[in-house]
């Protein structure tokens, strides 16, 4: 292939590729996907897809003639990216939400097996208030932990052995955890294409076809009103105007979503003390 009258060696890269690589990265980031990124830090081959775009966006060298169809694309990818994070935000505070609900029901079942292990005046009571919160099976190992007349019975060790393990298991939430961190390091390659990608979008003028389409839209309004038409229509069209992955990023709260989970993992080892935020929307 003749490399003649090309700007840099890496744009012999085609357009049909690109498309081919803005098309892989999508792949990767849909939720719906066999292949997903794992870690962004580990993953070279995503940040080569990224790099390829990114530097084929930037380089072009007649940006007025950039490929729509190419635009079009890495566009969609951005949107495509900035949906997905805003609904990754939304999974984070719903953990976050299940993480502080255990950490008070893991309180409540430890106060409750002390109540009924010393045989208070109300542990019935107590337990049968209890029901809605925890499982048939706790319910029924603390009726039978009530029950025991020595703390040397069979029932008693198992009882008090299975109850230990669901505080245990509700403190630590490994499966919350586990979401969170995988979350986590999705949102950090969908964050990386917004900035990467809406960037470099920013250096290239609106394609042509979409010009033909304002100025069309332009003359079917004009007979209604009188207002500039293809000014508002390129507000509403136009990459830079609408907002980008991050100002978005920004918006969604994620930052402070990222803080509070290291509240709650920090709660783990002082269960008593619930972290902060439960009403914080400011």
């Amino acid at each position: 292939m003749s490399r003649s009258g090309i700007v840099n060696v890496r744009m012999v890269i085609t357009e049909e590729k690109i498309l081919f690589n803005i098309e892989k990265v999508q792949k990767m980031i849909n939720p719906n996907s066999k292949k997903q990124i794992v870690q962004l830090e580990e993953d070279t081959y995503f940040k080569d897809l990224i790099e390829s775009i990114k530097t084929y966006l930037i380089e072009y060298p007649k940006k007025k003639n950039f490929p729509s169809s190419v635009y079009k694309a890495a566009y969609g990818l951005v949107e495509f990216a900035t949906n997905q994070f805003e609904e990754n935000t939304k999974k984070i505070e719903e953990l976050i939400r299940q993480r502080e609900e255990n950490i008070c029901l893991a309180n409540k079942l430890k106060e409750l097996i002390q109540k009924v292990e010393n045989k208070e005046t109300d542990w019935k009571t107590r337990i049968k208030e209890s029901e809605q919160d925890f499982s048939e099976d706790i319910i029924e190992t603390l009726n039978i932990l009530g029950k025991c007349k020595s703390k040397k019975s069979q029932n008693y060790i198992d009882s008090m052995k299975l109850l230990n393990a669901r505080v245990s298991n509700l403190e630590s939430n490994l499966h919350i955890e586990i979401d969170m961190e995988r979350i986590e390091d999705r949102s950090k390659a969908l964050s990386y294409i917004g900035i990467e990608i809406s960037d470099a979008l920013k250096t290239i003028p609106t394609p042509v076809e979409d010009t033909t389409k304002v100025e069309k839209v332009e003359e079917q309004k004009a007979v209604e009103n009188n207002e500039s038409v293809q000014q508002q229509y390129i507000e509403q069209t136009t990459f830079e105007a609408k907002p980008s992955l991050w100002e978005r990023v920004k918006n969604c709260k994620f930052v402070r979503a990222i803080r509070y989970i290291s509240k709650i993992r920090i709660v783990i080892q002082y269960p008593e003390a619930l972290p902060e935020g439960r009403g914080e929307n400011s």
